[in-house]
Order: C-alpha cells, then sequence, then structure tokens
C-alpha cells in the first residue's frame, strides 16, 4: 500500500500523501468519478485523491462531493472539510471533521523562478530570498535544483495552501496573502490572509524535491 506520508494533526484532522503506484481500474472499483478528465494521468491523479480521502477517514462519503462554481470540491452536509492536491506520481489530501483545510504538493522546479515576481511581494522577495539565489544545492546529479527554487517553490505551495483553505476565489496571491516569519525549526510558516483578516499557521514538510504545504 503506497502510503507515502500520514500525519495525524489532532483527534479531528488527518493528511496524507499517496503515491500513486495503481492502475487506473483499481481506483475506478473504489471511488466514483465526480468530473470528466480526458487526459489519462490527471485522471488518475484525480482518483486517487479521492481514494486517499476515505483512506484518512474510512466513512468519508465520497460520492457526496460536490463542485462549487469556484471549483472546489466540498459536502454540502459539511461532514468533513478537505482539500486534495496533486503533482508527477503523487497526490495529497487533508481532512477535517470540525473546520476549513487546505493542501498543496508540488515538485521543485527552477521554472519556478520565472514567476515569483507574480506571487510575491517585494517584502517578500526581501525577507525570503535575497541569500539564496544562486546557491547550489549539495550534491549532484540531474533533476537537482537551486536553494532558492527549492524555497521559491516552499512560498508558493504555502500559498497555494492557503488559497485552497480559503476556497472561494478571487484571492490576489500578493497583495491577499502575506507571508510573515519563517519558523525552520518547527516547519511553518506565519501568514495573514487580508480577505477573511486571519492570521495564520502554514505548516510543511520537504521530501527531497516534493514540496507539501498546509493550512489546518
Amino acid at each position: 500500500m503506497p502510503v507515502f506520508f500520514q500525519h495525524q494533526i489532532n483527534d479531528t484532522t488527518r493528511l496524507g500523501i499517496w503515491k500513486i503506484e495503481e492502475t487506473e481500474d483499481f481506483f475506478k472499483a473504489n471511488v466514483p468519478q465526480h468530473r470528466d478528465v480526458t487526459h489519462p494521468h490527471k485522471r488518475l491523479q484525480h482518483l486517487a485523491g479521492r481514494f486517499l480521502l476515505q483512506f484518512l477517514f474510512p466513512d468519508f462519503p465520497y460520492e457526496l462531493i460536490q463542485i462549487a462554481d469556484t471549483r472546489k470540491p466540498y459536502l454540502p452536509d459539511e461532514r468533513y472539510h478537505f482539500s486534495i492536491s496533486h503533482c508527477g506520481d503523487y497526490a495529497a489530501a487533508i481532512v477535517s471533521s470540525d473546520k476549513r483545510v487546505g493542501v498543496d504538493i508540488e515538485n521543485v522546479s527552477p521554472k519556478i523562478e520565472t514567476i515569483k515576481n507574480k506571487f510575491l511581494s517585494e517584502k517578500e522577495l526581501t525577507t525570503y530570498l535575497p541569500t539564496a539565489i544562486g546557491t547550489a544545492v549539495t550534491g549532484s546529479g540531474p533533476g537537482l535544483s537551486t536553494i532558492d527554487s527549492r524555497l521559491t517553490t516552499l512560498l508558493w505551495s504555502a500559498k497555494e495552501s492557503v488559497f485552497k483553505w480559503y476556497g472561494n476565489g478571487g484571492v490576489d496571491f500578493k497583495q491577499n496573502i502575506q507571508l510573515q516569519k519563517h519558523h525552520k525549526a518547527t516547519e511553518s510558516i506565519d501568514c495573514f490572509f487580508s480577505k477573511t483578516n486571519s492570521q495564520l499557521a502554514i505548516h510543511y514538510r520537504y521530501f527531497g524535491q516534493l514540496v507539501l504545504a498546509w493550512v489546518d
């Protein structure tokens, strides 16, 4: 069973990553498909994410999932709050029975550097990135990114997790999601979300070239 990572946040909230190694038929035997996904791998990711919901909470009623106008999946009776994310051969999900949640998973890529000015404010760029630019990760071989790209990917993922936590769309990543103090020891980032005037804690984990961020 390819559970890549599992985390019991508290009595009501659970988080997990599934490494997708099964066939589409495996997931279809267990999970109803809620929308028409034509690309084979994206369809596999879609099914794996929903399968993970019931893995985390066995009584999760994924047959009742609806899709909001903002494209956020939800349960009409809000028995559970949940969020799903995919990248490559991984699906991540967070589920809570009593509070809003958001999750994002990303592969580190140098391409993130080309768009960092679109989602990071001048203050965030100055605070987080000035000393990391151009510094290489220790090691060798294909696929290694710079420390800067790894951190920039984390900042993107952190903001994506807040966007999914909010779930109502219409978010300006630079203005509305303001990243503040970075607590490396506890793997968390303080954040102010101006749309709801909320002070949030974004948690994260690095798994090599994989980044996971969540809000609970």
